[in-house]
């Protein structure tokens, strides 16, 4: 069955929804490594991801901080497990690539961390925007460095400062979000 998509107007552009039974598989940014075009065998359909297009512009309205959404991201199990990590990290915080790898249970793992990180097919609601480098500084996004500034500024974190890490860094213990299915 080919995939449904949409398109949501944000403050960071026009964002593409893609998926199947109101299920998400992809967030696409309009521009960066991430940007996203619709496959030639999608079918657009301006009505699909109603709720997906409502958790979207209430998180951008500052209104909604975690999203309650049906996910199915395709990747290895390794991705998945870092994806499904991301979602724990609570809205307004930052944790480094390091600390991601410690929660869950692989701390040598900090580049394949960082590589699953960047292939997330669901930022945003996917989180990764809030993994930063051991310094506290900001590193490579998909829909550009300026987006990822953008989102932590919308969450009340202080850009470029140094950003306060995510006390803890135990992601089996946060409050669980959206499971990937």
């Amino acid at each position: 069955m080919p995939l449904e998509y949409t398109y949501l107007e944000t403050p960071i552009g026009r964002l593409l929804l893609a998926g199947a039974e109101e299920i998400l598989h992809y967030l696409g940014f309009p521009k960066g490594s991430m940007a996203m075009q619709p496959e030639a065998d999608w079918q657009q359909n301006d009505l699909a991801f109603s709720q997906a297009k409502q958790q979207l512009s209430e998180y951008f309205a500052g209104t909604r901080q975690v999203f309650d959404l049906p996910l199915s991201p395709a990747g290895t199990e390794f991705q998945r497990q870092v994806w499904q990590a991301l979602q724990d990290i609570p809205f307004g915080q930052t944790c480094s690539y390091g600390e991601l790898a410690k929660g869950i249970d692989r701390p040598k793992a900090v580049r394949a961390v960082g590589a699953a990180n960047g292939q997330n097919p669901i930022p945003v609601i996917i989180p990764c925007h809030r993994v930063i480098g051991s310094s506290g500084k900001l590193t490579g996004f998909g829909g550009g460095l300026d987006v990822k500034e953008y989102l932590l500024k919308l969450e009340g974190v202080e850009v470029p400062e140094q950003i306060g890490l995510w006390p803890g860094s135990d992601l089996r213990s946060a409050p669980k979000r959206s499971e990937i299915i």
